[in-house]
């Protein structure tokens, strides 16, 4: 900075002048104005205003080495902005690029880039992809104009994004081992116990066609849909993920990918903890050999007999580290036991396998299951009372269930009307199964840390939930069977990177409250000045901040400040 004034004797104005880059181009502005000699002099009692000036520009250039030094920033009321001209930028994505860069994604995607000899920066697409997959999710065309947002804009057309998407489908299993392999750097994983379950995404078409097929929807839409299947390990980062068509067996997609888990990941040694509807008895005895083993949900209502007889028997239960044994009807006080959970085991041969069959009881889930129930049972009292319901049940856990068609009346005559009214043996016999909960394995372990495993398949369901709710991975508006894998790789990895940001952060905040902060953080650029925050400082923010290792919450951040805070967010 140096000095400046116009004008003659102690009517002589001084200004404070500094370099600046504006629109690209250097040129000098008016950083500071000091005022007249005169109003120096009397405001600051000195004899020599110009003396004052420069002693004073001194001190200013010295706070700017030790980069402490003040801004001031002039605006004119009656000067209107530029028209069209962005100012202000995304600063959240720069904690999802320090993430990326750690996990090697920039070096795995220049990799895919010299194997195919692509013309365009695929590590460009590919990571502004991926930050406005968890950010600002949308279209391919409306992700190249997000991709304009951010500190760092990029700018790429539609086209090489579709390119890419066809790049990055070829890689699949290459992307998919290389950053497990990477992901080691950061953190353990721990991988002796992994999670797997399917889920599926619907279309917006009508007809079929050689990958989009109509099969099972879990949210019972009438749309072609494909298949998910995700493996998960035990801190809830997911591990490797395949897509398949709609109609696709669920429980033939497990043993495929797990074998790519052996071969790819080098893992060999782990339990798989599935839930019942995939653990089919090939799937079991597959995961009976060498090192590996299976724990799985078992549905009491499929048990034979006696096992149900003795699964829903009152007595014989236990407490962890109590020898003594309980009967769940004569509990003295069920507050004392509401949050413990009782068990039983015994081991069994089904289908040629020995397994290890746990039964576990719980006051909380009982409580929460009738209380669920109670209220599906006064929607079906309502629609029973309405002639104009339609009761027809579409499916398992629909209040619907509870009703039942009569044609006659009481008499046993025929009635006028077709008309519905609660069965009572139908709610009678779901009351039996309240509170518990059954688990097949495989493993001799203790029955209460088998079941501790198995509860933690929430987390693998949480995934999904992300994916589709936070990240809008669905509906899917990509036709081609290679772009449409491309799309679920950059939705798979931006759950890795947001679940280690989760794991960064300790796990105190949820996915709404991170994402919604990391959205919300914007900078306006000031040209030849700076960037000032325009969010809201929080301890979220400031738990962020801490955890990376820079700061976008000062009051204003210069602009060499601020390209070195984007440069150390790509520090690997």
């Amino acid at each position: 900075m140096r000095l400046g004034w116009s004008g003659k004797g102690s009517k002589r104005s001084f200004y404070v002048y500094k370099s600046a880059y504006v629109n690209g181009k250097r040129t000098t502005v008016v950083a500071e104005k000091l005022g007249s000699a005169e109003f120096i002099c009397s405001t600051y009692g000195v004899q020599d205003a110009e003396k004052w000036c420069r002693e004073y520009i001194a001190s200013l250039n010295q706070k700017v080495q030790e980069q402490t030094e003040p801004v001031f920033i002039r605006f004119s009321p009656d000067q209107l902005i530029e028209l069209n001209k962005q100012h202000t930028f995304n600063a959240g994505y720069l904690f999802i690029q320090n993430i990326y860069y750690k996990l090697g994604l920039h070096s795995i995607s220049r990799a895919v880039a010299r194997k195919h000899h692509s013309e365009f920066d695929l590590n460009n697409i590919f990571s502004r992809l991926i930050y406005s997959r968890i950010l600002f999710p949308a279209s391919k065309l409306a992700t190249c104009e997000h991709a304009r947002k951010y500190i760092e804009p990029s700018s790429f057309e539609v086209h090489q994004v579709y390119r890419a998407l066809s790049l990055i489908a070829q890689e699949n299993d290459y992307i998919q081992s290389r950053l497990y392999r990477n992901s080691l750097r950061l953190m353990s994983r721990r991988t002796g116990v992994v999670f797997y379950d399917c889920t599926n995404f619907f279309y917006e078409i009508e007809q079929e066609d050689d990958f989009r097929k109509y099969g099972i929807s879990k949210e019972h839409r009438p749309n072609p849909i494909v298949q998910m299947g995700l493996f998960m390990d035990y801190d809830g980062i997911p591990l490797a993920f395949v897509m398949n068509p709609g109609n696709t067996n669920e429980q033939l997609t497990m043993k495929p990918l797990e074998e790519k888990l052996m071969e790819d990941f080098s893992l060999s040694k782990f339990v798989v903890c599935t839930d019942a509807g995939l653990s089919s008895t090939e799937n079991r005895t597959f995961n009976s050999q060498d090192e590996r083993a299976f724990i799985t949900t078992q549905s009491l209502k499929k048990l034979k007999k006696h096992l149900k007889e003795w699964a829903l028997a009152p007595d014989s239960w236990k407490l962890q580290d109590e020898k003594s044994l309980f009967n769940i009807n004569e509990l003295q006080d069920e507050e004392e036991y509401k949050n413990r959970i009782f068990f039983k085991e015994r081991w069994i041969r089904e289908n040629g396998l020995e397994q290890h069959l746990i039964i576990t009881y719980s006051i909380k889930t009982r409580d929460y299951q009738r209380t669920v129930r109670n209220r599906q049972i006064e929607r079906a009292k309502k629609a029973a009372d309405d002639p104009a319901s339609k009761v027809d049940t579409k499916r398992q856990t629909d209040y619907r269930r509870f009703l039942s068609r009569k044609s006659c009346t009481d008499d046993g005559e025929k009635a006028s009307h077709t008309f519905y009214e609660l069965n009572e043996d139908v709610i009678k016999d779901e009351e039996r199964f309240d509170g518990f909960y059954g688990i097949c394995t495989n493993l001799e372990d203790d029955a209460p840390a088998v079941a501790n495993i198995s509860h933690k398949r929430w987390e693998i369901e949480e995934c999904f939930r992300i994916m589709k709710s936070e990240f809008d991975s669905r509906p899917v508006f990509l036709s081609r069977e290679d772009r449409i894998k491309a799309h679920f790789m950059t939705c798979f990895i931006a759950l890795v990177i947001y679940r280690f940001i989760e794991k960064e952060l300790d796990d105190k905040y949820t996915c709404p409250e991170i994402i919604d902060t990391l959205r919300s953080m914007n900078m306006v650029k000031h040209d030849g000045q700076g960037w000032t925050p325009a969010y809201t400082r929080t301890e979220l923010t400031d738990a962020l901040h801490e955890k990376f290792g820079f700061r976008t919450d000062y009051q204003i951040i210069s602009l060499k400040n601020m390209k070195k805070i984007c440069a150390d967010s790509k520090k690997t």
